[in-house]
């Protein structure tokens, strides 16, 4: 029985086990509707509201999967909407394919209506690997090679088929000159550093009195490993974001997260350390880093292009994490858990202790720590969590405890806006029997988290646990850069370009057949959270949060805080009000500093 070109790359998804494909309809890729018709609807075509959103739901469905993510689109605008998404799965080194359509071959170069120069326009997202298929020998080698490459180099492919040509009949490649044969599957490796290397790494980690380990996302699947090398070590761990996940926080020298969003343990740590062993993150910022000629350095990492990129590393090992440290462990010299690692883990409990005294702070309407810190008691042990860019990201980093099987992710590298709400759906069709919950600002909700409500809507009756919760942190401005903009220019909030409407959210969400709910004071968020997690369908909590709570980095001191708030007060008089019941006298009780402030009292 002949078959087009447009069944068989679907028969070629089936049989490398892709379930699902996050796209949107158009007639560029209408050949390929028409054959998902014929085939049953498998793989599943999942539509979302906007070709961004299936990029994203694609990425977020890769990283809680760990299988490639499928997304297809439209010729011209289509293709053109998923480059977003695609970026953030590029940029954060998820595996995600995208299929697009073109315009007929005949039309090529005539300026026809929705033709892009798609292998030019996805050169660089796609720079591993980007085809256009002209013929339908090239199949099933196109899509084996954009299937293995994403796989193996954990990046973004392409493959691009004119609607012309999914329309042909389908034939194999021959056993002929100029004819690619292929074969499906991507073998599994997991490459190990020379012998030579290894004992290099070692005896600089044995030599250090102070060791430091950061890990990321390259280190989820060498958890036990990395606990084995803490104990060996009498190290601490601090994570970077895409690793937050990568080991629990229940661990009491676990510092959690890295950087400006980081915690001050972990930047105390980095701060004093004299040995630093990096595993599978490439955190790039070096200031969060020990000062070049203070600590040593040892750098694992699968990727060869990603070594040695963020600090000046005395030894880079290439390989898998869980391998490596494997070999490495049995060179290392115990250490005794002394002062460092004591002086650590009593850190870490200071800093949960400043998380709630921060958390307990007066703020108008809600404190949004404080949203976020009842949610930490509160998660199911199996949960997947999903966070906005923004100050969301910040509360996300610092207020929530890994433990259990818990899932976590946000847009990295791209740090774009608006992935909390596709990425926690990408999640559910990666594992339907798991809740998920979304941290997320109103301004990404309003940009694209409220349309693909739509979709949690159009959805959830499929999955076996019904239950998605979004929360909104609805303070009225687009408040990371509005600190940005107080922290790094001096300057107070400009309205035009930062307020937001107050949108009912909660009602939006009930209209469509969700649950929904709006907090506006501090008593309701812990029965508001306690609502939305038992409940039988996707829910939305609308939480009207204080803009004036500020971010504060994790090695910021007293004067720094005031000043910020001073700028507040004399530029944003309108606004001030919200600094008030004492934020800024309470700024001494809830800074995370250490040692004596400018006052001469101890601070916190």
């Amino acid at each position: 029985m002949s078959i087009k070109v447009s069944d068989f790359v679907l028969q070629r998804l089936r049989e490398w086990d892709v379930e699902h494909v996050f796209a949107y309809p158009g007639d560029g890729i209408n050949g390929l509707l028409a054959a998902w018709g014929r085939a049953d609807d498998e793989p599943r075509f999942i539509q979302s509201r906007h070709e961004e959103m299936s990029a994203l739901q694609a990425v977020g469905y890769a990283k809680f999967s760990g299988r490639v993510g499928v997304c297809a689109a439209t010729s011209g605008p289509g293709a053109i909407h998923l480059l977003n998404g695609l970026y953030d799965a590029k940029l954060d080194h998820v595996p995600v394919v995208a299929i697009v359509g073109q315009t007929n071959r005949s039309a090529m170069g005539g300026s026809y209506q929705q033709e892009v120069d798609l292998l030019s326009l996805y050169k660089d997202v796609a720079s591993d690997y980007c085809e256009m298929v002209t013929v339908p020998e090239q199949l099933p080698n196109v899509i084996d090679r954009a299937m293995r490459t994403a796989y193996a180099k954990r990046t973004v492919t392409a493959v691009i088929v004119p609607a012309d040509v999914q329309e042909l009949g389908y034939s194999p490649p021959a056993h002929a000159f100029k004819m690619v044969p292929s074969s499906l599957g991507s073998p599994s490796y997991a490459p190990v550093p020379a012998a030579g290397d290894l004992a290099r790494a070692a005896a600089v980690l044995n030599e250090g009195e102070k060791v430091a380990v950061l890990i990321g996302q390259g280190a989820r699947h060498a958890r036990a490993k990395v606990e084995a090398l803490a104990d060996v070590l009498g190290a601490g761990v601090a994570k970077a974001l895409l690793g937050k996940d990568a080991l629990p926080d229940d661990l009491p020298y676990v510092t959690g997260s890295i950087g400006l969003l980081g915690t001050r343990p972990s930047y105390e740590m980095m701060r004093d350390c004299d040995t630093l062993l990096v595993v599978g993150s490439s955190f790039p910022y070096s200031q969060f880093l020990p000062d070049f000629d203070r600590a040593r350095a040892v750098q694992i990492d699968i990727d060869p292009f990603m070594v040695g990129l963020r600090y000046p590393f005395e030894v880079n090992l290439v390989g898998d994490a869980g391998e490596t440290l494997k070999a490495l462990l049995p060179q290392l010299k115990r250490k005794k858990h002394g002062s460092w690692r004591k002086k650590i883990e009593k850190d870490v409990v200071r800093w949960w202790q400043v998380m709630e005294r921060r958390a307990d702070v007066d703020a108008h309407p809600v404190n949004p720590e404080y949203v976020v810190h009842a949610l930490d008691a509160l998660l199911p042990d199996d949960v997947m969590l999903s966070a906005d860019s923004g100050s969301a990201a910040n509360w996300y980093a610092r207020h929530l405890r890994m433990r259990g099987t818990m899932r976590g992710s946000l847009s990295g590298t791209l740090a774009t806006m608006g992935p909390g709400v596709p990425y926690a759906i990408g999640a559910k069709f990666a594992h339907p029997d798991r809740p998920a919950v979304a941290i997320v600002g109103d301004g990404a909700m309003q940009m694209n988290g409220m349309a693909e409500l739509i979709t949690a809507a159009k959805y959830c009756r499929d999955w076996e646990d019904p239950r998605l919760v979004v929360a909104v942190l609805n303070n009225q401005d687009l408040n990371q850069v509005t600190w940005e903009m107080r922290a790094m220019s001096g300057a107070p909030q400009f309205l035009p370009s930062q307020a937001l409407p107050d949108v009912r959210y909660a009602d939006f969400a009930r209209s469509i057949g969700l649950g929904g709910v709006r907090v506006e004071e501090p008593g309701g968020v812990e029965s508001a959270w306690k609502q939305a997690l038992a409940a039988d369908r996707p829910f939305v909590i609308d939480f009207r949060t204080d803009p004036a709570v500020p971010p504060i980095p994790p090695h910021a001191d007293l004067d720094q805080i005031e000043a910020t708030a001073a700028s507040i007060l004399k530029g944003d008089s309108d606004r001030a009000g919200m600094v008030r019941q004492g934020l800024k006298a309470k700024i001494q009780e809830i800074l995370p500093g250490r040692g004596r402030s400018r006052h001469g009292d101890e601070g916190t």
